[in-house]
């Protein structure tokens, strides 16, 4: 589609949905050749719904969702939404603003899907969501502490886990680098190196030798 035309599509799009939902609770921008909408938490489940379930909207396919983290923020995370129309060809984003005490609804009777990214976003950023069927952490071990993707989460002095075939179990160790620092000349391979490489030391010597 040409760029002009679907940012056409896209700004038709918007007001319509604005007017459907209300200038004071949604706000809506094209950019980039993309439909973005901000709303507050409590017209998320509203919205949803609306976009899912309209005729001319049919958004009917969840495409992720994930976390931002702005801690200088009072409400220092955004959660943004990705939603597919196939009738309508058309994407859109949904962003939110919360904190780290303040639930978000759960999209998961809207969309089951989103549970799983949804366990992700919390797991990783500590986002609550209310009404989610199964809130349990997703990438980080149990028992795991803080959620690894805020800014401010330290980068030393945590553990790692693995399963020690011997002792049948798995066991916690200092986090550690597994591959030794190393040196590099970074010569160009086409002009060659001043030093001979294993296996290099015949390529001097005549072949009928």
């Amino acid at each position: 589609m040409d760029l002009a035309l679907n940012e056409e599509a896209l700004t038709e799009l918007g007001d319509y949905i604005g007017q459907a939902l209300g200038p004071d609770n949604v706000d809506w921008t094209v950019a980039l050749g993309e439909l973005n909408l901000s709303v507050s938490p409590g017209m998320l489940l509203e919205t949803c719904r609306f976009l899912h379930d309209d005729a001319r909207c049919q958004f009917i396919s969840f495409i992720d969702a994930c976390g931002v983290d702005y801690p200088e923020r009072e409400q220092r995370f955004d959660v943004v939404y990705h939603l597919l129309s196939p009738r309508q060809n058309q994407r859109i984003r949904i962003t939110i603003r919360t904190d780290d005490v303040t639930p978000v609804p759960s999209l998961t009777e809207i969309w089951p899907g989103a549970l799983w990214f949804e366990r992700e976003t919390y797991d990783l950023y500590g986002v609550l969501f209310s009404g989610h069927p199964d809130l349990r952490r997703l990438l980080t071990d149990y028992g795991f502490e803080g959620h690894p993707l805020r800014k401010d989460f330290p980068l030393t002095g945590f553990v790692e886990v693995r399963y020690d075939d011997e002792m049948k179990r798995v066991v916690y160790e200092p986090v550690r680098l597994n591959q030794e620092f190393r040196n590099f000349d970074f010569l160009s391979p086409w002009e060659g190196v001043d030093y001979v490489l294993p296996g290099d030391e015949k390529a001097g010597k005549g072949s009928g030798s």
